[in-house]
């Protein structure tokens, strides 16, 4: 079973969040905490990613296996928001088990194979000295470094456990199934449940070349565009995001 942080009353139809790459279910407490005020609001740490179990896969297959179990220990129906590769993970468990998804947001990610690679960051968190770590910002420092950008030194090192003098992502894993996170598996199904592609305006993640591919696997998909985030959205822009999350929950209710 996953890890997760639950937020809010249980009862009713939850909302489950999954986080992207790298990242965990704290860096989601905000806005789970901000959505909790109207619903249960589960967080997870995916496989390999934060206090969820490691394992050897890790292919959207088995990441949708995993969020189901989630699901159906908390009533067997839910609705999903999942950012970036987290959305991959939803989009997966929505096409392969749709009785479990209600509604689904899917924030800067389409279904579709990407050429860029993340191996870099990997290496980037490999070269860390952790018997030089004493607190957060040592890590930072040396990350400097590797990671030009400010805001991916600190995200990175949210998934650091000083005391243990380790990272709480299986890189070894994540190198080795770059490919299988890159991709997006072929599947023939469909979602027909109310979807959102929530995206960030300054990012390409998701551009119009890819709404064919979206609408032939989820036809009744809509797009919101965030003009002032990129493909962080969620930490970019808070607020904006809250709000086109609710909307969109109270909106398809």
């Amino acid at each position: 079973m996953l890890n997760y942080i639950e937020h809010g009353t249980p009862g009713g139809r939850p909302l489950i969040i999954v986080h992207g790459l790298y990242g965990s279910a704290r860096n989601w407490g905000v806005i789970a905490r901000r959505l909790s005020d109207e619903r249960h609001v589960i967080a997870v740490d995916q496989r390999n990613h934060g206090d969820s179990p490691w394992q050897d896969s890790h292919s959207y297959a088995d990441m949708a296996v995993d969020l189901a179990e989630v699901i159906e220990t908390h009533g067997g129906h839910a609705d999903v928001l999942g950012h970036s590769m987290g959305g991959k993970a939803a989009m997966v468990l929505a096409l392969t088990q749709p009785h479990l998804v209600g509604r689904l947001i899917v924030a800067d990610i389409a279904p579709v194979t990407y050429g860029h690679s993340q191996i870099q960051y990997i290496e980037a968190m490999r070269s860390v000295d952790l018997a030089r770590v004493t607190k957060r910002t040592d890590a930072i420092e040396q990350l400097a470094q590797t990671v030009d950008d400010t805001t991916l030194r600190m995200f990175f090192t949210q998934s650091l456990d000083i005391p243990g003098k380790r990272w709480k992502l299986n890189l070894d894993v994540l190198a080795h199934e770059m490919d299988k996170i890159l991709g997006f598996p072929d599947i023939h199904g469909r979602f027909d449940g109310p979807t959102l592609f929530l995206t960030g305006g300054l990012s390409d993640y998701v551009l119009p070349e890819h709404r064919d591919k979206i609408r032939s696997l989820f036809p009744k998909a809509r797009f919101a565009k965030m003009p002032k985030a990129g493909h962080w959205l969620h930490a970019e822009d808070p607020r904006a995001f809250e709000a086109s999350a609710r909307a969109f929950l109270a909106l398809t209710a």
